[in-house]
């Protein structure tokens, strides 16, 4: 069956509030862990994540970073308007260009409170900032289908756009964590490795890794590679149409460098580990990109082409495609959904998902039915789901 024939219905289950976790532990490494391997399941914690990974073996992490999207502007009435950045429009070319822009950019952004926003009117925000203070304004171009085109503007314009962010925003926590913000957020929604900043939402599966991890899993020898997908609010969609035919799949940026691409093509033979949902749809892009270089097409994986393209191509033989190139910057709307034939990644680190959501359908078909098995274990015993809460280890039948 074609994933577009997909009825959502069928990716569903109960989730009780309760499980929903509104915090992170205390310690990152203390989450619950859930080893799902040839049909078992069995129990640990995220600190002895080194006991059930191969010694010698590959894994790969997300090291995006996430930006303090949410601005908030208070008009002279008192009524404010927050401003969700989304993402850069494509007039740049990624996501670094972007956020390094100095004095003005156009982001494309959600808005709450748009009804009291009146076109023309110039939105601005005052922040102390050393011996004087930020301005910054905001400018409204127009509407798109889901969005809205911004226009951000500040002083002094020797900042970056993400330093700006940094003064005047705030961390975006998912809807489904029903809290204000608070300062620990700030550390607690980041992995301890993330660096390249663009994310709207944590690359979550990472949360858990802590520096004593890294340590015992370099004792076992296991090598590490970072990889960047900027995690975009489309990551939340809700799937509304009755079958994923009528789904858009979000679009989002990654960057990979040439020498991870050839670490990928140097562990093709070994146990391939893969750190989120992010990573898996990062790597298995990549194959996707090498068949394009091969065919001469652009370098942009669309949501349909794993299931459209010819995809008889060596693993091997695509990456090899890719690794001629410095870097690999583009984007992908790949959606991995049962139907998907893995290509690069044997196990999947991930946290527990919403019910109904792309994620979960990730899931399904990384390993197949047994997803209900391993969600009604999670439930039955109280695993913490979602963002802040537990996660499992996905090891894949060959």
């Amino acid at each position: 069956m074609h994933p577009k024939q997909l009825h959502i219905r069928d990716y569903t289950y109960y989730l009780p509030d309760e499980q929903i976790a509104r915090y992170p532990l205390a310690e990152r490494d203390a989450s619950r862990l859930l080893i799902y391997h040839h049909g078992a399941i069995q129990e640990d914690q995220y600190l002895n994540i080194d006991r059930y990974l191969p010694p010698q073996s590959l894994l790969i992490v997300n090291n995006t970073r996430v930006v303090e999207a949410r601005l908030l502007f208070q008009k002279p009435t008192g009524a404010v308007v927050e401003i969700f950045c989304l993402e850069p429009p494509a007039i740049y070319s990624d996501m670094t260009m972007a956020m390094s822009q100095k004095g003005r950019v156009v982001w494309t952004c959600l808005i709450g409170g748009a009804s009291k926003w009146k076109p023309g009117q110039v939105l601005e925000k005052r922040i102390p900032y050393e011996a004087s203070e930020i301005v910054l304004q905001a400018r409204y171009q127009g509407k798109e289908k889901d969005s809205f085109a911004i226009e951000l503007q500040w002083t002094p314009g020797t900042l970056s756009f993400a330093e700006i962010l940094h003064y005047a925003g705030a961390i975006p926590l998912p809807p489904y964590i029903k809290r204000t913000v608070e300062a620990s957020d700030a550390e607690r929604y980041q992995t301890v490795y993330a660096h390249t900043e663009g994310s709207v939402a944590a690359p979550t599966a990472g949360l858990h890794f802590s520096e004593r991890v890294f340590e015992k899993l370099d004792q076992k020898t296991i090598r590490r590679e970072q990889v960047t997908l900027h995690v975009g609010a489309g990551t939340f969609k809700p799937v509304k149409s009755e079958t994923m035919e009528g789904h858009e799949m979000h679009a989002e940026f990654i960057d990979v460098r040439r020498e991870t691409v050839q670490a990928i093509i140097d562990y093709l033979n070994k146990p391939i580990t893969v750190v989120g949902t992010t990573s898996l749809r990062t790597v298995e892009s990549l194959y996707w990109l090498g068949v394009k270089a091969l065919r001469g097409e652009e370098l942009v994986v669309n949501q349909w082409d794993a299931y459209e393209l010819e995809g008889d191509v060596p693993v091997r033989e695509a990456l090899e495609a890719l690794a001629v190139r410095e870097r690999i910057i583009t984007r992908t709307s790949l959606l991995i959904a049962p139907g998907y034939t893995m290509r690069v990644a044997n196990a999947l680190v991930t946290n527990f998902h919403q019910p109904q959501s792309t994620l979960l359908l990730l899931v399904a078909a990384f390993v197949g039915n047994d997803w209900r098995n391993i969600y009604e274990y999670a439930l039955k015993n109280n695993f913490r789901f979602l963002s802040y809460g537990d996660g499992c280890l996905l090891i894949r039948s060959q």
